[in-house]
Order: structure tokens, then C-alpha cells, then sequence
């Protein structure tokens, strides 16, 4: 007898395929044909992300299918052990979940493995990478894009606009805080460019301040907050005071650098004009710069972390290595502390425009601000400094201020610079810094800070807590590095 002819098996896809088709009749119809190109834009949108996620519906419902097949003709069903080694010996199907992806939201429906008294298994949600939670990975992804862009209300705008309501603020927020969890195992594991002996290694620190909620402050300034409130409020805050609402910051980058020898009149203005037969050669330029900032770890931890990655670049610590510091004492203690504890020979040297800054002040104690005077007075001391005779400058403005009988409120200045400069004369050594080429300025931290937290976390009425605060700079750090798609792949294994 012959045997019957058997049934064709479903198209998995038709569905897809009629909302192709949809698509085609409403181009092909009259309707679109009076269409300007921005209405036929926003209809292809719409209709072309429904298409899509029709598309991964069907391919869901078909691995769903396949799932259920390949069970019912195994005849020894395979035994699923969970997580904590018990074995699952039930089977049973029709077990689903929304996720909720880029194109729209999906079902997931799979075979679920059981046993008494332990949780269900689900072999297609390893087999998938299914998050814990309702919002895929590529949302994740797209909001820590979004969230270190702007404000956390703009990035669920932004999201809004264009996949509609689909994830709230809270949840967003969220997203972004699992997605940095792995950014310091990603930096323990990636090995940095090598890079010759020859060229310089930079380390420079920094901080800033971020305004915290009160719960996120840090003790001393959380008791400070406490007091002045209990004091009661003020309409206007005394000259210097302090607000109490900011949390410290730490901010660090290390780069490589080509020497660049300079003379101290490429760097100070001379007085009266440059000749053009000594053109201004250019400083040296920071090469596979590399940042980290931390609102959460102590300052000795960040600084651990910047001296980590330059161990990783010079593990034989064959190269010179440069660190810049503003003159914060509390910062040079520690750096120095972390270079001994490695038995790395450092060279530290006084960040110059911080010098600068102690010595215009210095110049207007003497003479008016904006004048020819106060210029050629600041460059004639700026122009020694450089040329290594710091001491020599600060006595002659100190016997000067005693000669012409300064008042003290403009003496305070005079006093101010030269302590400053005899306090940190074995880190004003510019005369040789110039010759080898080294940078003498922390513009690159000081950038990294503007950018890092002035930019994002420094906006108008923005109030963070700890996990946030931290989550978005850390995301931010690694995007300027530019290593987000790298470590996103890392992120993505880790997490699966």
C-alpha cells in the first residue's frame, strides 16, 4: 500500500512574511503616494520595527518548537543537574517569559526542567543568554550609551522617542550600574600597547567634588551638613564657605608621552614680544592616554590603580617615570607612599600653572591688574622659575614687598607665593624637565575632569548617590579610553 502523502510543516515565518507584505501594500497604496519623505520615514519606522520584531518572534517560536522536538524523539532524556548539583527529573512545556528587545517586546517559551523543593531550570535561557531580568542586553547597552551622554531624564527620552515606553527611569539607572560591574576586572585583564624606553611614562591626579545626596556623603561632611542645617539656613553663603553637599572625587591618567625640549621662553610670553627668528617649539603630546575616576574608592585606592596601569606598560620600570601634582599634600603622600611600596623611582614635579597662578597674584600685590607691569614682572619671575632658580625668585619678591612696604592685605599674596615656592623647590627643577622634553602641566587630568565629571555629573541640579555616581563615571572613563566595545564583549561573557 502506498503511503500517504505527509503534510507539509508550517511556515515558522508567515507571520513575518505578512507583515512584509503589510508593508509593501501600504507603500504600493495610494496613501504613501501623497507622502512627503519625512511622514514615509516615520511610517517606515514604525512599520519596519514591528517587522523586526515580528521576525525575532518567529525565530523564538521556532527554536521553541525545535526545543520540544528534539525531546520528544530523544528517547533517553537527558538529565539537567541545576545550579546547586540536584538533579531536575520533570519535564514541562509552555514555560514563557517577555523580554523586551530593541525591536518591541517578544515571548520566550521554553521547556522548563523541575524538581521538589529546588527552582526551575531553563537549558534555552543559558542557550539564548537570557538576562535576569525583562530588558535585553542590547537595552542595557543602549542605555549606558545614552545615561553618560546627559541626564538620566534625557536618556529615557531619548530611548522613548525612539522604541517608545519601554523602560523606565529607575530601571534605566539600574541597566547602567550592572553595566560597569566588570569595568576593574576588564582592566586587570586587558594587557596595554608596549611601548619603547625611550618615551616618557605621565601619571597625573586629580580631584573634584560631586554634590551628593545626603545619604552619600562621607561622614565628616555629613556631620558638617548637619550642623549647618541646625544652625539654621542662610539667604547667601559667607566668602570661602562651603556648602556641605559635595563628595570628593578622585581622578587619575597615566599616558605615554615623546619628548619635546623646550626653552623657558617658549613657554612664558617675553615682555615686549617673540622674535620671529626663535619660533615656539611644541610641547610634548599625551599618547594612549588612559583614565580612571572613582567617587566610591579612597584616593590611596585610585592611585593604586593609575600606578597598576603603568606597571603594566613599563613592568621593569625601564623607563622614566613622570608624575605631575598640583602641590596638595595629602595627594603627594600618598603617591609617593605607592611608589615606595613598588620600589619605583619617580620624578615629581609641581604642576606650572599652578605656579603661574601663585605668582600673577604676586604681580598684582605689586601693580595694577591688566598692566604692562604686572606682566613684565610675572614673566621676569615666571622666565627665572623656569630656568631652575625658584629660590632666587621668591626672595627677591619677599625683599621687595619689604622694601616698597606692602600693606598686608596685598603682602598676603607676596607671602603666599614664596612659601609656596620655597615649600616645593625640590619640585620646580624645570630647567631640566624643559632640556629632556618632559610636560610640566596637569592639563591632561585637569581635562579629564571637566570632561569626566564636570560635563555629566556637574549639570545643572543633578544630586547623586553612590551607585549611580559612580557607574557613570566609570562608564565614562572607559568610553574616552575607547574602550567600550571591547569590554562590552568582555561585559557580555561575564554576565552570560
Amino acid at each position: 500500500m502506498e503511503p500517504y502523502d505527509a503534510l507539509p510543516d508550517p511556515d515558522p515565518y508567515s507571520a513575518s512574511r505578512d507583515a512584509f507584505e503589510r508593508l509593501i501594500s501600504t507603500l504600493a497604496g495610494g496613501p504613501a503616494a501623497k507622502m512627503s519623505h519625512d511622514e514615509l520615514e516615520v511610517q517606515l519606522e514604525v512599520l519596519g520595527r514591528e517587522l523586526l520584531r515580528q521576525l525575532m518572534q518567529n525565530h523564538l517560536d521556532q527554536r521553541a518548537r525545535k526545543e520540544e522536538a528534539t525531546l520528544r524523539a530523544d528517547g533517553r532524556q537527558p538529565l539537567v543537574v541545576g545550579p546547586e548539583g540536584l538533579p531536575r527529573t520533570w519535564r514541562e512545556r509552555g514555560h514563557s517569559r517577555l523580554l523586551s528587545c530593541v525591536f518591541g517586546q517578544v515571548r520566550v517559551t521554553r521547556i522548563a526542567h523541575r524538581g521538589r523543593g529546588v527552582a526551575n531550570v531553563h537549558p534555552a535561557d543559558e542557550a539564548l543568554s537570557l538576562p535576569a531580568g525583562r530588558h535585553s542586553r542590547g537595552f542595557a547597552r543602549l542605555a549606558a550609551l545614552e545615561a553618560v551622554r546627559g541626564s538620566f531624564d534625557q536618556a529615557a527620552s531619548a530611548i522613548e522617542r525612539r522604541y517608545g515606553k519601554v523602560l523606565g527611569k529607575r530601571r534605566l539607572k539600574e541597566l547602567v550600574v550592572a553595566s560597569a560591574v566588570d569595568i576593574a576586572a576588564y582592566y586587570t585583564a586587558k594587557i596595554p600597547t608596549p611601548c619603547t624606553r625611550e618615551m616618557p611614562l605621565v601619571i597625573q591626579v586629580d580631584g573634584k567634588g560631586v554634590v551628593m545626596r545626603p545619604e552619600a556623603l562621607r561622614e565628616a561632611t555629613r556631620r558638617a551638613a548637619a550642623k549647618s542645617a541646625a544652625a539654621g539656613r542662610r539667604g547667601r553663603l559667607a566668602p570661602g564657605e562651603k556648602p556641605d553637599r559635595k563628595r570628593m572625587a578622585t581622578v587619575a591618567c597615566v599616558f605615554d608621552t615623546v619628548p619635546a625640549p623646550r626653552r623657558p621662553h617658549d613657554i612664558i610670553h617675553p615682555p615686549g614680544g617673540r622674535s620671529k627668528a626663535r619660533p615656539v617649539r611644541p610641547g610634548p603630546k599625551a599618547q594612549r592616554k588612559w583614565c580612571t575616576a572613582s567617587v566610591i574608592c579612597p584616593p590611596e585606592q585610585v592611585v593604586a590603580d593609575v600606578f597598576a596601569q603603568a606597571v603594566s606598560r613599563d613592568p621593569q620600570h625601564l623607563r622614566d617615570w613622570i608624575v605631575l601634582v598640583d602641590g596638595a599634600r595629602h595627594q603627594l603622600d600618598l603617591i609617593q607612599d605607592e611608589a615606595a611600596r613598588r620600589g619605583i623611582q619617580i620624578h615629581v614635579l609641581l604642576d606650572f600653572v599652578h605656579v603661574a597662578e601663585y605668582t600673577w597674584a604676586a604681580a598684582h600685590a605689586f601693580h595694577p591688574v591688566g598692566s604692562l607691569e604686572a606682566e613684565t614682572w610675572a614673566a621676569d619671575k615666571l622666565t627665572a622659575i623656569l630656568a631652575g632658580q625658584a629660590g632666587r625668585a621668591a626672595c627677591e619678591m619677599t625683599a621687595q614687598a619689604t622694601a616698597e612696604q606692602l600693606p598686608a592685605t596685598r603682602r598676603d599674596a607676596v607671602t603666599a607665593c614664596a612659601r609656596y615656592l620655597t615649600g616645593h623647590l625640590d619640585r620646580l627643577h624645570y630647567d631640566t624637565t624643559l632640556t629632556t622634553g618632559w610636560p610640566i602641566a596637569t592639563g591632561a587630568v585637569e581635562g579629564a575632569c571637566r570632561h569626566l565629571i564636570a560635563d555629566r555629573l556637574d549639570i545643572t541640579g543633578a544630586r547623586w548617590g553612590l551607585d549611580g555616581a559612580e557607574a557613570v563615571l566609570q562608564l565614562r572613563a572607559l568610553i574616552t579610553n575607547g574602550d567600550f566595545e571591547d569590554y562590552w564583549i568582555f561585559h557580555t561573557a561575564r554576565e552570560h
